[in-house]
């Protein structure tokens, strides 16, 4: 059962569609590298296309009818959109679920110190990183300060073409001979990726008039001048440390992307482009209420406000289904019961550079589709949802009557290691939940690699999800 390269049936105005989407994407991860910057992103263009916030309907004690689309938003970290249907929501939904953050260096509390004329923050990674792919590249500093007065500070440093950037050194190969013999995971500890931000003491004080801390005094001025932040400021304050610069086309063919954050803001932007869809003028409201949700946290296990293990989703189904006039604890557990979902994060592509950890014939592969893992889980499934047969042949009709291209893939050979989604979360409510995603190459690395076929046909796959199972 091969599947064929979704780039053989394209034609020029298919490839003029789908080169549209990736321009998009691009911009899209390029400028939301954060979660919070993914959620504000999502709300605006969602506003943009006719919905409206869940708090205020909610306030004016409006009624919510078939064609009303809302949206809601907890923490400014996670993001739910609903388009009302046609049918009732006690006789379930359409559900797509994608996770907005992904791994990176987030600074400490108490970061910022001077050792031998340099000043450095001090991290703690995010997610399942590599730490020695993080050494030796130019970083970004994204997040938000909030401060005592009440003021949230944003700030961004490193993206722009006037902005410095900043780095986390590493041991020149001369001297690291003792370092080469380690293993990969104590090649370069955590506790090593501090962040270089800068070495210049502060100007126009003679040296024994200097303050303790020169270099580190000097930085703060500066922290200080442009962003009013001083170093207590760093107690409530969340700033994450990402690759500089935008996301590239790759290949010759340039039929590749390759950016920070695309585990799984691929899947996050093709669910939110899938359901901006619906609200397109002229369209009628789907059957079954549509509901995409951006959530926090999946690489540190959905936990939190803002994780899919919150109550976040339940609630705001919940005050939804109030609006509509199907209220009530026993409605909702009906309606989400009878729900549909896929679970929308990336597969590991197959890599022909490290071919041993995948079984060739249930691999992911770029350029053939949107995936779907009927399990996850490592070794023995452990921590899989496992869908169930019936519901991946609902999932097959709905891509072969929409010609969507489409793959199925597990996460490597069974003993190889292993992996899960947030599909198992809102599975609990017995709803039938299967994962889906795009195939991409050297996930978690600082720059991922996908395939802009692949995309397309997540985009193409969870319109048609939304519109049909």
């Amino acid at each position: 059962m091969e599947r064929e390269s979704a780039w053989r049936k394209y034609d020029e105005a298919a490839i003029a569609e789908l080169e549209k989407l990736a321009a998009g994407y691009i911009d899209f991860i390029s400028e939301n590298k954060t979660e919070r910057a993914c959620a504000a992103a999502a709300v605006k263009l969602a506003e943009e296309a006719g919905y409206q916030p869940l708090s205020e309907v909610i306030g004016s004690g409006e009624r919510l009818a078939p064609g009303d689309k809302v949206w809601a938003c907890s923490r400014g970290k996670a993001v739910i959109l609903a388009h009302i249907g046609s049918e009732p929501m006690e006789s379930g939904m359409n559900i797509l679920g994608a996770h907005i953050d992904s791994p990176r260096l987030d600074i400490k509390q108490n970061p910022l110190y001077e050792s031998n004329g340099f000043v450095l923050l001090d991290t703690h990674y995010y997610g399942g990183i590599k730490n020695y792919q993080w050494v030796a590249m130019p970083l970004a500093l994204h997040g938000v300060v909030a401060k005592t007065d009440g003021a949230v500070v944003q700030v961004s440093i490193g993206e722009d073409a006037g902005d410095p950037v900043f780095c986390v050194s590493d041991l020149l190969p001369h001297l690291g001979r003792e370092q080469m013999e380690k293993t990969g995971n104590k090649i370069v500890e955590g506790e090593a990726l501090d962040v270089l931000v800068g070495n210049r003491p502060l100007p126009g004080a003679a040296s024994d008039a200097e303050p303790k801390d020169p270099v580190k005094t000097f930085a703060l001025q500066l922290l200080a001048d442009k962003y009013g932040i001083e170093e207590e400021d760093f107690l409530s304050a969340e700033l994450e440390v990402v690759p500089a610069g935008r996301a590239r086309e790759a290949g010759f063919d340039r039929s590749m992307i390759i950016g920070y954050g695309q585990d799984d803001r691929v899947c996050a932007y093709t669910s939110l482009a899938a359901q901006l869809a619906l609200a397109a003028p002229g369209a009628q409201p789907p059957h079954r209420t549509a509901l995409t949700v951006l959530v926090d946290k999946e690489e540190i296990g959905s936990v939190g406000a803002t994780g899919m293990d919150s109550l976040f989703f339940e609630n705001t189904v919940a005050e939804i289904m109030e609006l509509a006039g199907e209220g009530g604890m026993l409605r909702l557990r009906r309606g989400l019961a009878a729900s549909r979902m896929l679970s929308s994060d990336v597969s590991a592509g197959f890599d022909p550079a490290y071919a041993g950890v995948f079984e060739t014939k249930n691999a992911a592969f770029l350029g053939r589709g949107l995936v779907f893992n009927k399990y996850t889980g490592a070794r023995g499934k452990s921590g899989s949802n496992d869908a169930s047969a019936e519901y991946v042949a609902v999932v097959r009709r709905v891509m072969d009557e929409a010609q969507v291209s489409f793959q199925t893939a597990e996460l490597g050979k069974v003993d190889a290691g292993g992996g899960g989604t947030i599909a198992y979360l809102p599975a609990k409510y017995g709803m039938d939940v299967i994962d889906s995603g795009v195939a991409v190459l050297s996930m978690h690395a600082p720059w991922e690699v996908t395939s802009k076929a692949d995309v397309y046909e997540a985009r193409r796959g969870y319109e048609a999800f939304l519109r049909n199972a």
